[in-house]
Order: structure tokens, then sequence, then C-alpha cells
């Protein structure tokens, strides 16, 4: 360590002091050890966020919906090079015959959007999402190239699970989640609702530019409403099994997770088994990523990205969260805001955590 903790909470409060923030937490986990916990601003523009206090989070909900799936592996439902369509057969259309499991967890299977037909179906409908991605176009031939699975990621494993295991995705990860102690749910329960934090777009072009965008305008405008606020705020989407992006945590949850998934004695290695666990969280596909419109590397589930030469595990989200695990540096962390907007602040966060908990080597 070369900071200091207090330099990351006021980083944090400085954010909202000056009207960036609406309501945000931060966490840092460091071998099991609580190293920080921090809330800021309030979770509904009244009520203060509190320790408990649950977010969605967008795509920082990948890595927990590979994990579902990569549970099932673990006992041998399902293995990673088996095809899809051994268990989806019409699956097995419009070129996606030779797609395998590690396509879909590693974002190769070339569906990173649902087809247009989708605009029109209500987001909760899943079957008629499912059967749309059944026969659906890859958009590069699966295995030749990655395309980040915005919004279909999560529909895509839920299904293959479900036909392998009788099992919705979500009902698994619970299970898992609730083993392991962690305030990560990817469908949230009615007892929960209460403790979820309203969204809020901070500048009134947030979901405009996203949808305007030729990128990410289809791989998140279909099903319609996923940017909209007042569809994320309502009961029914909280509700609703979109794995995803409709992770809702608490920053605690997800540093411990990450704290935990880069050890090799840590609960997740011990469930997945030793290779498996390697194969979640060791590269698996590099190349141009064709909706993040820059050279990414994916695991089974999390992105790898090095700065400065430091190697980080991890995703972000489209409205602004960030969780990720710095191996060398030994800690999980989180950072987690309501507030619908760029990564400027999460990058302002990342920046004072990473210089105050610093890798041996780097500390000198």
């Amino acid at each position: 360590m070369s900071g200091h903790p207090c330099d990351v909470l006021d980083v944090l409060d400085g954010l909202v002091a000056v009207g960036r923030e609406p309501g945000a937490a931060v966490a840092v986990v460091r071998g099991g050890a609580v190293e920080i916990e921090h809330s800021a601003g309030t979770r509904d523009g009244a009520s203060p966020w509190s320790s408990d206090t649950l977010v969605m989070t967008f795509s920082v909900a990948k890595p927990l919906a590979a994990l579902a799936f990569l549970d099932a592996v673990a006992e041998g439902h399902l293995g990673l090079e088996q095809p899809v369509t051994s268990v989806w057969p019409a699956f097995g259309q419009s070129g996606k015959e030779a797609t395998t499991m590690r396509h879909l967890l590693s974002h190769q299977a070339g569906l990173p959007a649902f087809p247009e037909s989708a605009l029109p179906v209500e987001y909760d409908d899943r079957q008629a999402l499912v059967d749309l991605l059944a026969g659906a176009a890859p958009i590069h031939p699966p295995g030749a190239g990655v395309a980040e699975h915005a919004l279909t990621y999560g529909h895509l494993l839920d299904e293959v699970l479900r036909r392998a295991t009788g099992e919705p995705l979500v009902e698994r990860f619970a299970r898992i989640a609730a083993a392991a102690g962690w305030d990560l749910h990817l469908r949230v329960e009615d007892h929960d609702l209460a403790r979820v934090a309203t969204l809020v777009e901070l500048t009134g072009t947030w979901q405009s530019g996203y949808l305007e965008d030729p990128r990410w305008g289809p791989a998140l405008s279909r099903p319609a409403g996923l940017l909209d606020p007042e569809v994320l705020n309502s009961d029914r989407f909280r509700g609703t099994a979109f794995p995803a992006v409709a992770l809702h945590a608490t920053a605690l949850s997800l540093a411990r997770f990450y704290d935990d998934v880069i050890r090799p004695e840590g609960l997740v290695a011990a469930r997945l088994g030793h290779d498996l666990w390697r194969a979640y969280v060791e590269p698996a596909a590099s190349g141009h990523d064709l909706v993040l419109n820059r050279p990414v590397t994916w695991t089974l589930g999390f992105q790898v990205s090095e700065e400065n030469g430091r190697v980080e595990l991890g995703m972000g989200g489209a409205g602004g969260c960030s969780a990720w695990a710095e191996p060398a540096a030994s800690y999980g962390a989180a950072y987690l805001t309501r507030g619908l907007g760029g990564h400027d602040r999460g990058d302002v966060v990342w920046e004072a955590i990473s210089a105050t908990f610093t890798p041996p080597t780097a500390a000198g």
C-alpha cells in the first residue's frame, strides 16, 4: 500500500460535493479483509446511501452470469467445447451450427445484438427473445471474432442452462450467492425492492448517446426500454431475469467476490475446480471487439486489461458502475453509482484505489 484509504473516501465525497455524483458506494477487500467500505450521496434523492443499498449495474452482471453457467460445467452437465446445438437444436441455423459453449462465454458467438425483429418485443418476454436468437444470423462465423454480447449474453447462457439442467440461470446464481454470503442478485425479490437505489440520468444525453451510436444502438435498443430510467426503476424490471445486465448489487459484496475470484484457495476456485477456475479468469479470446471498437481480451466472463504494466480482471457497465480485481496487488474493488453517465467518475475512483493498493514490486 502506498497511498491511504482516506484518499479514496475523499474522492467519492468530493464527487458528491461538486454535484457530479448523486449517490454511490466504493469498497475494497484484500485477502478477505475489508479495507474500504464507503458511500456518499443518496439512494433516491432523500435517503442516505447505506451499506445494504442495491443498485442496478448493467454489464457488471456478465461475470456473475458466467459463473452460474460454469457451475453447471463443473457439475458435468455441460462441456466448454460442446456444441450449443447438442442441447438447443433450433440454434443450429443461419451459420451458427459450429457454435460452442466456449464461444458463448467469451463473446465469440457473433450475436452481440438481438435482431431488429426484437424491437417491439417486451423485455420480459424471455421465450420470444430466445426464439429470435435461435433464428438469428451471426455477424461473423462462431469463433472468428469478438463482440461484446451486450444484452444477449444472459439469454444465451440461460437457455442452454435451462435445457441442460432444468434450472434457470438466475436461480442457480441465487444458490451460489447465498452459499457464499454475497448480496448480489440477478433478479430482485419482492422483499429486497425497498433497498434498490433509484437511477437518474446525469446529463440528459446518456440514453440518446447510446441509442444514436452505430455500434451501441443496435446492441442496447433491442428490445426497447433497457436504457430508460423509468423502465429500469420499475418493480417489473427489477423482478425480471435479464442476466446480461440486471445485476443488483452492493459494492461490498462485489468487492468480496472479486477478492475471492482471483485466489486459487477461494470459494469460487473450490466450487469450479482448479482447471475450470483458471479458464474462468485467464484469457480465452482477444481481438478488436466489434461493439466496444477497441482491442479486448476476454476470459470466460471477464475483461482483462493492462494499465502501466498492472493487469486487472473486471467488468464495467453502461451506467458507469465497475468492479475489478488486481491479482498482483491482491485486492478486489467495486464502484457503484446510481447516476447514469460515463466512466469519468469511476476512472477517478479507480485512480485513487490503484494508487493506494499497489503490488509489492510497484511499491518498491
